[in-house]
């Protein structure tokens, strides 16, 4: 018994700080453009209303990441709500810049539902399609989201037109700090993957026409 309960403290502190570690990935991104646009602002006080907004976005994205992320340390996913996967997709592509990737959905049907805490159903799909374009880089690649309702399940896949993952790493690709790309923290799948399962769901990287693809099952929601 006293194993079983050690084994879950250990669970719950690499939990823990994969979190933390990803938080602070997220934050440092966000505090980039808050201290850029800010340096601009100084440059020109008078014409500043348009940077100061872009402040004012980026401060309150700094703040949902925090929210988002604490709620999945916390074990909120299980108290998810129906979500209709759409909004879920709106606002996952909410943080990428414009002309980052060329979009291309299938949803069927339109109004298709899951179980999810909207938060962090945003983070699981923007890890994937935030992948998906820093693997691609410089070349904005082309990612389709398919989504359909299968026994009660709603399945989303995410591809790409990318390099794909490298098989040797392939079998690890969502484990901590595992990463194909100069540069990459190996953070951003390995959260995807304990969202997933937190919802009662998992991810999986299948096989696809070309690049990478990643298949999610979540509960689905009428």
């Amino acid at each position: 018994m006293e194993d079983g309960r050690d084994e879950e403290a250990r669970e719950r502190l690499v939990a823990m700080g994969e979190i933390a570690a990803e938080i602070a990935h997220e934050l440092r991104n966000v505090l980039q453009v808050i201290t850029a646009n800010a340096y601009l602002a100084r440059q020109d006080p008078a014409g500043s209303a348009a940077v100061i907004g872009k402040i004012e976005r980026n401060a309150r994205l700094a703040q949902s990441i925090v929210d988002d992320l604490l709620s999945l340390a916390r074990g909120e996913a299980s108290h998810a709500e129906p979500v209709l996967l759409a909004e879920i997709v709106v606002a996952a592509r909410a943080e990428v810049a414009p002309g980052a990737a060329e979009w291309k959905d299938e949803v069927a049907p339109f109004d298709l539902k899951v179980r999810a805490h909207l938060g962090l159903a945003c983070r699981l799909l923007h890890a994937l399609y935030d992948n998906a374009i820093l693997a691609s880089a410089p070349r904005p690649p082309t990612i389709t989201t398919r989504a359909w309702l299968e026994d009660g399940a709603v399945f989303v896949t995410v591809g790409d037109d990318g390099p794909g993952i490298p098989a040797d790493i392939a079998p690890r690709i969502f484990d901590a700090l595992v990463t194909g790309r100069t540069g990459g923290t190996g953070l951003g799948l390995a959260l995807a993957r304990r969202i997933a399962t937190a919802h009662g769901g998992e991810i999986a990287l299948v096989p696809g026409a070309g690049g990478a693809c990643f298949r999610i099952r979540l509960p689905g929601a009428r």
